[in-house]
């Protein structure tokens, strides 16, 4: 059997991984917070570095001086995004099957109050929502625990966990239109 263009083609399409999205939840928001600035103050003084060191009337020693603090603060990150993540459960989630998603859609229609809410619902979200995220989660999540994240996590929690399972759902990988 000869192979064509197409065979290449679809081995590839084939071997494309789906779409994931990474939901990490902190334990302690000091900790998060410490990380979020030493990335702030490691990215500046990089810049900063970077922009020094392209001025070819900048002295040596200021120079020096400036690449040993980017270098502290790119040591002070590494610190803080070691206990970040100490402190930091990471939950994965990735794209399930279209035909998965719509079987998981029939079943969980949205109810006649969700459709005088919203003409446009297309599912009820009580039920489906902690079942696409059971589905959609890489680490094996099982339903229940999803039911239960969703009646005993704070709200802003929820609507993260919920949003990186539904987001992934979204992610496009096509790019229409003219080079």
């Amino acid at each position: 059997m000869t192979s064509t263009a197409w065979d290449a083609i679809q081995k590839q399409l084939d071997g494309m991984p789906k779409p994931t999205q990474v939901l990490r939840l902190c334990a302690d928001p000091d900790v998060r917070d410490r990380y979020q600035a030493a990335k702030q103050n490691a990215d500046r003084a990089q810049d900063y570095a970077d922009a020094v060191g392209k001025d070819k009337n900048a002295d040596k020693e200021a120079l020096a001086l400036v690449r040993k603090q980017a270098r502290d603060e790119q040591n002070a990150l590494a610190a803080a995004r070691e206990e970040y993540e100490r402190a930091t459960v990471t939950l994965t989630f990735r794209a399930i099957e279209h035909g998965e998603l719509r079987e998981l859609l029939a079943k969980h229609p949205p109810t006649e109050e969700d459709e005088a809410e919203n003409s446009s619902a297309e599912f009820h979200h009580d039920t489906f929502a902690p079942a696409l995220i059971a589905a959609a989660n890489t680490d094996g999540m099982p339903l229940e625990y999803a039911q239960q994240a969703m009646t005993t996590w704070p709200l802003e929690d929820w609507r993260a966990l919920w949003g990186a399972a539904w987001s992934v759902q979204q992610r496009k990988r096509t790019d229409l239109g003219k080079d």
